[in-house]
């Protein structure tokens, strides 16, 4: 039940607003981790916690991840406009937090903040769109969408780099509190969204279990890619076994739950659990290779992290291409099917061609692996939220969301903990072996593979430095042969993709929470007649299955 006495008119116009406002919330979340990448460094030498460092970005990953299916859950239950705006106002006092703290646990805690926060910002902006806007006309809305997405990854890193080198760190922060107050101001006059009230008794012993086994899948994967503890060690497996415990109990809460975080209906639509399956997979291979490519290309290269990071533009130029032109062609012609199987393919190619990866290769041929990379990418990340949000009642568009980015998140941690390790061990074996041969003795040349960085890099012997940009590549190429296998499946399960009508009808409008502009024009028309207009405003409205009633 809705707080609004009318239906809102989902005008061109007012459908522009909203949006302007998810993509101000959506610019901060995705602008703050590719700055704070940049300046990683700096933040933790001068915080005291080199040695800690991961934290940080574990701490965020974490938070993120946990949040999603809540996010998703109680958008639905309560509506959506309050908790995007809770969802920037704690983002914005955590970049603050970080920005003012001299303590680096306290830094990271306010990073967890961050990630609860930007998480919210991500999920939310998905289904909202899906609110305001049919999934027969959401094709041209990915476009701006993707372009956040593409000026975050090449912006960002410049920020950093230029508040490091100009500034200080802390402007990493500093920047999003005038940006989180101006989306929280516009988010507060121009998102004009229903409120609700919960019908059913809210799932919170779903959301502890489900909370409790994304910590323990984190800190699974994260001991298992850590050089220090490993697979092999028993806090590891603890986490592991706590994993498979709280996933179990998990399902079993959601099997009796009113009103479940994550309905197991959910996994009785095919649609869905094909979908959401090529997600998991594509971010296993997907982040894996991305999480690696920044380091090389920066070894490589001898250039800054913030110049390095430029590099990566070939890849978010084919992205947006893909992107953009994937979602003009599936608002025209209305099918969305071929583009996950072109943009698997596409993607299994360019991972293929990336396998040949050597110290030489030359500069503009690695740029030209990452822009075909990109091309095939954007032909599914936002193609496969379309498809989940088409194929869900409508009553369930941000649970759907949210467990489709959740699962993907998750075969991102498994892929970058995995074949982290694989490269990581490979890489130290190589490097080790590079600078024994340079005379070096084992103690010494250990110690040099784990201080190695871009400076140190530069001072190096040419013969030395081409070895150890030899040991990088000859470390990363064959772990891309690893990943292939998961995109065939990504091809496999593409095909296999159920392809249904688009709806023609926005969220809001088939749960009589707004009515569509042709529809407000057609009571104004008809306005001399009462009986007319009731008709149409009232009866040409698709309803929730009482089944999925929230």
């Amino acid at each position: 039940m809705t707080s609004t006495a009318e239906p809102l008119v989902l005008s061109q116009r007012r459908i522009w607003i909203i949006f302007s406002a998810l993509i101000a919330g959506m610019l901060l979340a995705s602008l703050d981790q590719t700055i704070v990448s940049t300046a990683m460094p700096t933040i933790v030498g001068q915080l005291g916690g080199v040695e800690h460092q991961a934290w940080i970005t574990t701490a965020y990953l974490l938070a993120t991840t946990i949040v999603m299916p809540i996010y998703g859950k109680f958008g639905d239950v309560f509506g959506r406009r309050y908790l995007f705006m809770i969802a920037i106002a704690i983002f914005t006092l955590a970049s603050a937090g970080c920005a003012f703290t001299d303590d680096f646990w306290t830094f990271v805690v306010f990073r967890a903040l961050q990630g609860a926060g930007g998480g919210g910002l991500m999920i939310l902006s998905q289904a909202i769109i899906a609110d305001i806007v049919p999934a027969s006309e959401r094709g041209k809305y990915m476009g701006p969408l993707g372009a956040i997405f593409g000026l975050s990854a090449v912006g960002g890193p410049l920020l950093g780099g230029f508040f490091v080198d100009h500034l200080t760190w802390e402007w990493c922060f500093y920047i999003n509190i005038p940006v989180g107050i101006i989306a929280l101001l516009i988010s507060w006059f121009m998102l004009t969204l229903p409120t609700k009230k919960p019908t059913k008794r809210i799932d919170i012993l779903g959301v502890i279990t489900l909370s409790l086994a994304t910590t323990c899948l984190i800190f699974f994967t994260d001991f298992g890619g850590d050089a220090d503890r490993g697979w092999s060690d028993p806090l590891t497996w603890a986490f592991g076994i706590g994993l498979l415990a709280m996933a179990c109990l998990f399902v079993l809460v959601e099997s009796r739950a009113q009103d479940p975080i994550i309905p197991l209906s959910l996994f009785r639509n095919s649609i869905f659990v094909n979908a959401t399956a090529i997600g998991f997979v594509l971010g296993l291979g997907m982040f894996a290779a991305l999480a690696f490519m920044p380091t090389f290309l920066q070894m490589s290269s001898g250039t800054s992290a913030a110049v390095s990071g430029l590099l990566l533009l070939p890849m978010m130029v084919g992205l947006l291409i893909t992107s953009i032109g994937s979602g003009l062609a599936i608002t025209k012609t209305q099918r969305y099917k071929m583009y996950p199987i072109a943009g698997a393919s596409i993607t299994a190619l360019a991972m293929l061609w990336l396998t040949t990866l050597q110290g030489s290769t030359p500069l503009w041929v690695i740029c030209s692996m990452l822009f075909v990379f990109g091309l095939g990418l954007g032909l599914i990340m936002q193609v496969v939220i379309l498809v989940v949000q088409n194929a869900v009642p409508i009553d369930e568009i941000g649970t759907a969301t949210s467990s489709n980015n959740y699962f993907r998140e998750v075969g991102a941690a498994l892929g970058v903990a995995i074949f982290g390790t694989i490269f990581t061990n490979q890489l130290s074996v190589k490097l080790t072996d590079v600078f024994t041969a340079a005379g070096a003795d084992p103690e010494q040349a250990g110690q040099a593979t784990a201080t190695l960085d871009p400076a140190i890099m530069k001072a190096l012997p040419d013969e030395v430095r081409q070895g150890v940009v030899d040991a990088y590549a000859d470390s990363l190429a064959p772990v891309f042969w690893y990943l292939i296998p998961f995109l065939i499946i990504a091809i496999i399960l593409a095909c296999f993709l159920k392809e249904i009508p688009l709806s023609d009808e926005a969220g809001m409008v088939a749960r009589g929470e707004a009515i569509s502009a042709k529809d407000a024009e057609a009571a104004r028309t008809a306005s001399a007649e009462p009986d007319t207009v009731a008709m149409t405003v009232s009866g040409d409205r698709r309803e929730p299955p009482a089944s999925h009633g929230s």
